[in-house]
C-alpha cells in the first residue's frame, strides 16, 4: 500500500499512513485531538514538549491535545508509520467510563509505549485493519475504524499500567542543554525573548544555539517561540472571553497585526475562528 490519507472533514478523526524515504510534517504541530503515532519500521527522533527522544520500530507514541511535537531526524529518513488523530468525544461516545479505562492518557501529556511481542502482534492486527477499512470505505467504515482505534488505545493503556513509563535517554548532552532552553521558553514565552538574549543566559554563542536548537527540536528558534505563543493564545481563545488584542499582548506579541499573521500561518485560521468552535 502506498501513502494514504483520510480526514472526516471536521478535524476530529484523521488517519495518515506513509512509507517514506523523506520526511514531511504538516504545518500545525499541535492539535485539539489525541495523536497516535505508530512506527512500523525504521527509527525516528521525536521532540515532544521539551525533550528529544529516540523511537524505534514497534513503538507507539500517544500525544495529548495541544502539546507541541515534531519528528526531527531527517538524516535517517527511511521509515513507515501510521498516524491517527482522534478527538476525545469519540472515546466518550463508546463508553461513559472511558476516563477510567484509558486513565494513563489523561494523567500525562504523552505516552511512549514500548510493547512486548504479544502486544505488538495485537497492535499490528489492529493497524492493518484500520488501514484496510479506510482503503475499502465500505458502509460504516469510519465508525469501524474509530472502534479499532479505541481498542488500540486500550491495549496501550494496559501496557503502560503494567510496565510504567521507563526513563528515556536523551540522545546527547547537547539535547539535554537544548531541553533546558526549551523549558525556559515554555515558561517565559510571554516575555521579550530573542536568540542573543537566550544565548547569553545559557552561556552559549547565538550561532551554537541557533544551529543545535533546530537539530534537537526540528524547529528554528523563532518558529518554536511563535508556536508556543500561538498554542497558548488558542487555549485562551477557546476557554476565555478575553479580547484578541489582550490575548496577543498576554502571550508576548508586540503588535496585534503581527499576532494575527503568525496565528494564521501556524493554525491555518484567523484567531476568531477558535472563538466560534466550542
Amino acid at each position: 500500500m502506498g501513502n494514504m490519507q483520510f480526514d472526516n472533514g471536521e478535524g476530529t478523526f484523521l488517519i495518515s499512513y506513509r512509507k517514506a524515504l523523506s520526511h514531511h510534517m504538516p504545518t500545525t504541530h499541535f492539535h485539539s485531538t489525541y495523536e497516535i503515532f505508530y512506527l512500523m519500521s525504521g527509527t525516528r527522533e521525536f521532540f515532544i514538549k521539551d525533550r528529544t527522544m529516540v523511537i524505534n520500530e514497534g513503538d507507539v507514541i500517544i500525544i495529548s491535545p495541544n502539546i507541541l511535537h515534531r519528528t526531527t531526524n531527517t538524516e535517517m529518513p527511511k521509515h513507515e508509520r501510521l498516524i491517527v488523530n482522534i478527538h476525545e468525544s469519540y472515546m466518550a461516545s463508546v463508553n461513559g467510563s472511558y476516563k477510567d479505562i484509558l486513565q494513563p492518557l489523561f494523567e500525562s501529556e504523552y505516552l511512549i509505549v514500548k510493547c512486548s511481542l504479544q502486544d505488538r502482534l495485537s497492535i499490528e492486527v489492529l493497524t492493518n485493519r484500520i488501514m484496510l477499512e479506510i482503503q475499502d470505505q465500505k458502509p460504516g467504515f469510519e465508525m469501524y475504524a474509530q472502534t479499532l482505534v479505541i481498542q488500540l488505545l486500550i491495549i496501550c493503556c494496559r501496557h503502560v499500567k503494567q510496565y510504567s513509563m521507563e526513563a528515556l535517554e536523551s540522545p546527547s548532552p547537547m539535547h539535554e542543554r537544548i531541553s533546558e532552553v526549551v523549558r525556559y521558553i515554555n515558561t517565559h514565552y510571554m516575555q521579550e525573548l530573542s536568540l542573543p538574549l537566550l544565548a547569553e543566559k545559557f552561556y552559549v554563542s547565538p550561532y551554537y544555539l541557533s544551529r543545535f536548537f533546530k537539530e534537537a527540536t526540528g524547529f528554528t528558534f523563532v518558529e518554536y517561540l511563535n508556536s508556543v505563543r500561538i498554542k497558548e493564545a488558542k487555549k485562551l481563545l477557546e476557554r476565555s472571553s478575553m479580547k484578541v488584542s489582550l490575548i496577543s499582548k498576554k502571550v508576548g506579541f508586540g503588535s496585534v497585526t503581527h499576532f494575527g499573521r503568525v496565528f494564521k500561518s501556524i493554525t491555518g485560521y484567523a484567531p476568531l475562528y477558535y472563538r466560534k468552535v466550542k
